[in-house]
């Protein structure tokens, strides 16, 4: 798996704007919770393990690396109690909780740099079948990057322990993504997903 300090090769065709960004925001997190910033490099690795097993070009892979790693950023403004408390949370909460996508966007949306990362980072939770949010995009209509991040982010939450409540084995998994396949997520990105795990 690449990391952001394991392929300075790779990172090092961002600018030196967004690299510093970056680590602003990762040390945010950090600061906020140590778990969610094991799962945004997680969510990094895996995401640059999709695009490059479906061979997009060298720019599309780091574009999706910096947004990978910054798609969780909105849940600064999500107060850790909530957080805490997820997936059990009132309507309320939970409505402040799904405001992480466009917070998350917000945050960017200033930012010359950033621009070709905030639609990665705010459709990460749409879903194939046009069920997800913020805006309940449909298949190809929701970007590119933002379908393979949500792949990674789903499966990083069951297979790590440290980013959620359930713990899974990585074959279930990945039977949860082709359980998931053509109605939460791309079943090309699935695919794609299991390949570049060494699963067929």
């Amino acid at each position: 798996m690449l990391t952001l300090m394991q392929a300075p090769e790779l990172y090092a065709g961002n600018s030196e704007a967004i690299v510093t960004l970056v680590s602003h925001f990762m040390y945010l997190i950090e600061l906020k919770s140590p778990k969610l910033y094991l799962h945004s490099k997680q969510v990094a690795n895996y995401a640059v393990s999709i695009a490059a097993k479906m061979r997009l070009p060298r720019e599309e892979i780091e574009r999706i690396q910096c947004a990978a790693v910054l798609h969780d950023i909105g849940h600064l403004t999500v107060p850790n109690a909530v957080m805490a408390k997820f997936p059990y949370l009132t309507t309320r909460e939970m409505s402040n909780f799904k405001s992480h996508p466009n917070a998350g966007a917000y945050m960017l949306e200033n930012i010359p740099c950033c621009q070709e990362l905030i639609p990665y980072i705010r459709y990460h939770h749409e879903r194939w079948d046009g069920q997800g949010y913020p805006k309940r995009l449909k298949g190809v209509n929701i970007p590119l990057g933002a379908r393979i991040i949500a792949v990674a982010d789903h499966y990083d939450r069951f297979i790590n322990p440290c980013t959620q409540h359930w713990e899974k084995t990585r074959e279930e998994a990945i039977r949860e993504l082709l359980n998931h396949s053509g109605t939460a997520f791309d079943p090309d990105i699935v695919k794609a997903f299991i390949d570049a795990l060494g699963k067929s």
